[in-house]
């Protein structure tokens, strides 16, 4: 992960920097002394993380994060313990107390890395599908089954059907090929809502069934077994 410091204490500096160069995981590209020198390097460029002191002259960590439209994921670092509640009500991934041991940096980061690959995930699960009112935004994980309608598809959700001009084979690859499979000419399904298989029918979780081609039997039952 790139990140960057910021903080007008030289000392935290120092320490900050040297507990990243401890990390493979991390790469320290910039380090300012003021929230006004980062804001300008923020609109040029992109970070995974920030280290941010919270009181430093002319705008301190609370209103400088605030300030920003697209946040980066950020780990406070601060003498001051009264501003906790206030720094996770920015979801911030942790709050350092100075003076912090690298023990406890290392936490601090393994959260920041978790929080970047639960996100990465989530994105690579949304699908953006256009329909007559615009583009529809979709998570993968909360479809259960998909119909196939000539230049059509239905997807199907909990909670609602989506009617979107597209073919089911063009639909199918751009779904997550270890979450859906094809088990009918006109017909995906989410292999994790299954609930049995039938010798002619797939039973999902909600009690639809779907039909189980004969060309596709094969498959679908080494796949779901």
């Amino acid at each position: 992960m790139n990140c960057i410091i910021i903080d007008d204490e030289p000392l935290a500096h120092q320490v900050i920097a040297h507990y990243i160069s401890k990390i493979p995981a991390l790469t320290l590209d910039a380090s300012f002394r003021n929230t006004v020198e980062a804001f300008e390097y923020l609109n040029k460029k992109n970070t995974d993380l920030l280290f941010l002191d919270i009181e430093m002259p002319l705008v301190d960590g609370i209103h400088f994060l605030k300030s920003l439209a697209d946040p980066p994921a950020t780990i406070f670092t601060t003498a001051h313990k009264q501003y906790a509640y206030e720094g996770f009500e920015l979801n911030a991934i942790d709050y350092l107390l100075k003076p912090f041991s690298f023990e406890r940096f290392v936490k601090a980061v393994e959260k920041a890395e978790t929080f970047r690959m639960t996100a990465t995930n989530h994105q690579s699960n949304i699908l953006h599908l256009k329909d007559g009112k615009g583009t529809q935004i979709i998570n993968q994980l909360s479809i259960t089954h998909i119909e196939g309608c000539g230049d059509y598809v239905k997807i199907y959700t909990p909670s609602r059907m989506l009617i979107i001009y597209h073919t089911l084979k063009a639909l199918l690859e751009k779904l997550d090929k270890d979450l859906f499979l094809q088990v009918h000419r006109s017909y995906i399904i989410n292999t994790s809502k299954v609930s049995c298989i039938m010798p002619n029918n797939v039973i999902l979780e909600n009690q639809v069934s779907i039909p189980l081609g004969r060309s596709f039997k094969k498959e679908v039952i080494e796949k779901l077994s």
